[in-house]
């Protein structure tokens, strides 16, 4: 379960181009788009689920960061 790994260990895996899917509601919006801004980096495809709580303008925050590398899931 990727949920469990620390931030610092999910960024390492994006900005290595891994790709993965992530429930990322117990992440913070900052820790999300440090993801995201990994992810772009080497175009690594990222799925944050739960997300359904967070308001839009934290969504765009994410999803600019990620440069369309990330893809959010009910």
């Amino acid at each position: 379960m990727l949920e469990a790994r620390m931030t610092d260990d999910l960024v390492r895996i994006a900005a290595a181009g891994g790709g993965y899917r992530l429930n990322a509601s117990m992440k913070t919006t900052d820790e999300l788009v440090r993801i995201a801004s990994a992810a772009a980096t080497n175009g690594a495809k990222i799925i944050f689920a739960g997300l359904a709580t967070r308001t839009t303008d934290e969504l765009v925050r994410i999803g600019a960061a990620g440069k369309g590398c990330v893809f959010f899931e009910g």
